[in-house]
């Protein structure tokens, strides 16, 4: 499953939305300063390549059919999220 949703975000055509996000002024300034010695053209790729990076670390982690699995019912036992993301982490350390 995640190899064909990685086959699909490599697409050149994919198609996109608009998304509006509202960020605090420094952070965009941030942004603005580091994206060209990163080697972007500007702030909004940067921001692009950021959630990319994460969404990326979080599908690796969450995706899988079993760690999916014993999310949920963790949480269907009333575990706090919290929790569970250091379980998830912890594991994904000693891999």
């Amino acid at each position: 499953m995640l190899n064909e949703t990685l086959k699909r975000r490599l697409a050149k055509d994919r198609p996109m939305t608009t998304v509006t996000l509202r960020v605090p002024v420094d952070v965009v300034e941030s942004l603005k300063a580091i994206a060209p010695l990163k080697g972007f053209q500007g702030y909004q790729t940067l921001l692009k390549a950021y959630v990319s990076e994460g969404l990326r670390r979080d599908e690796a982690r969450y995706l899988d059919d079993g760690v999916r699995r014993l999310v949920e019912a963790l949480k269907a036992r009333g575990v706090a999220p919290e929790l569970i993301e250091r379980a998830v982490a912890d594991a994904h350390e000693e891999n």
